[in-house]
């Protein structure tokens, strides 16, 4: 735990003594490099993708979560015992999959959090595709704080780039409709999975309950129906000076006709209809959109449409063809399948090692 900032109390006398040993000594240097590194700042050089904002969201408060997760209330006993505290290592990201990297800016967030004197190295950016066996970048300094921050790295990282590796491919598939994502995320990481989303090529959906109406089934069950629902939501909005983004869920055909009926004979603040499990799985594997397809001719331009359910990577370019405007999908963050990507100081073993593992 040398060169570690934590807000845990038991964590800081760890760290003030560390550092006295570290500036005090000579260091020896390991594998050190001709290339030239930088040691990031924010804004990052590497945030090429911002992440989407949220009014309440603290992202160095979840790092910090996440170190201290890992640190308990001892910090790296293995680290501490093994790693000598005077050397210097450089340590090589290597993809043993191939997929589109996220968690770039990020990681960078997280070297600086454990060690600002880190420097870091990237080869790729976030949204690049790389592959398997490919060394995408390098962090360079106190083999301490690499090793301590190593593992939430690729956490991140790894489940990031896993979400726009998938959501690269629904996104390119769903042409010319646009892919969305969903609540279903990981809780407490809510902007993290919405920013890989964005580096994969997706658009964001609402980010909670907070930024957008979305009048959903026990809404509209509780309200007695669509129209009733969207009445009081265009009340609400009204009698508090509010505007935002307002989408109504319909299931059949006749809730779409009866959102169209009230619109047509009121003025609404309705943006988008939800167009749900319109999409019907078939004994073949195949779906038959024409439920679908019929909603949004009903619809014919008027509000934005969004499809929901049964949208998988084998599903959804048949859905875009429909003519929607979105397609929402919570695979992409609720059964992600993370990106294998390691963090080697020693990479020719670990190239080896993969080479016979068949991941690099």
């Amino acid at each position: 735990m040398f060169g570690i900032r934590f807000s845990v109390a038991n964590f800081s006398s760890v760290s003030t003594s560390s550092s006295l040993r570290l500036s005090s000594r000579s260091r020896r240097i390991v594998n050190m490099s001709v290339l030239e590194t930088r040691n990031p700042t924010v804004p990052l050089k590497s945030m090429v993708i911002k992440p989407p904002s949220h009014p309440t969201y603290d992202l160095k408060a979840i790092i910090k979560l996440a170190l201290a997760e890992d640190a308990g209330d001892r910090g790296d006993v293995t680290c501490m015992a093994t790693v000598p505290v005077d050397m210097d290592v450089e340590a090589h990201f290597l993809a043993k999959d191939d997929g589109v990297i996220a968690g770039i800016a990020l990681a960078e967030m997280i070297f600086d959090e454990v060690d600002p004197s880190l420097k870091v190295e990237w080869y790729q950016m976030d949204g690049d595709y790389i592959r398997k066996g490919m060394q995408f970048g390098k962090v360079y300094g106190r083999a301490h704080s690499i090793v301590v921050a190593e593992r939430v790295v690729l956490n991140f990282v790894q489940r990031m780039s896993g979400i726009a590796t998938l959501t690269k491919a629904m996104a390119d598939a769903a042409h010319p409709a646009s892919i969305l994502e969903t609540r279903k995320t990981a809780p407490g990481l809510r902007l993290v999975d919405k920013w890989a989303v964005l580096i994969g090529g997706g658009q964001n959906h609402r980010m909670g309950l907070f930024d957008m109406v979305m009048i959903k089934d026990n809404h509209i069950s509780i309200a007695g129906g669509v129209a009733n629902a969207i009445k009081s939501v265009d009340l609400f909005l009204e009698q508090r000076n509010l505007q935002m983004g307002v989408e109504i869920e319909t299931r059949t055909l006749e809730e779409v006709k009866e959102v169209l009926h009230y619109a047509s004979q009121t003025k609404t603040s309705l943006t988008r209809i939800m167009l749900d499990n319109m999409v019907v799985p078939l004994p073949n594997g195949d779906v038959d959109v024409s439920m679908l397809k019929e909603a949004v001719e009903l619809v014919n331009g008027s509000f934005e449409t969004e499809a929901s359910g049964n949208v998988t990577l084998g599903t959804v370019h048949k859905i875009g063809q429909t003519g929607v405007t979105y397609i929402s999908s919570g695979a992409l963050t609720h059964s992600v399948k993370a990106l294998d990507i390691s963090l080697k100081i020693d990479t020719e073993l670990a190239l080896q090692v993969g080479r016979r593992t068949k991941r690099a």
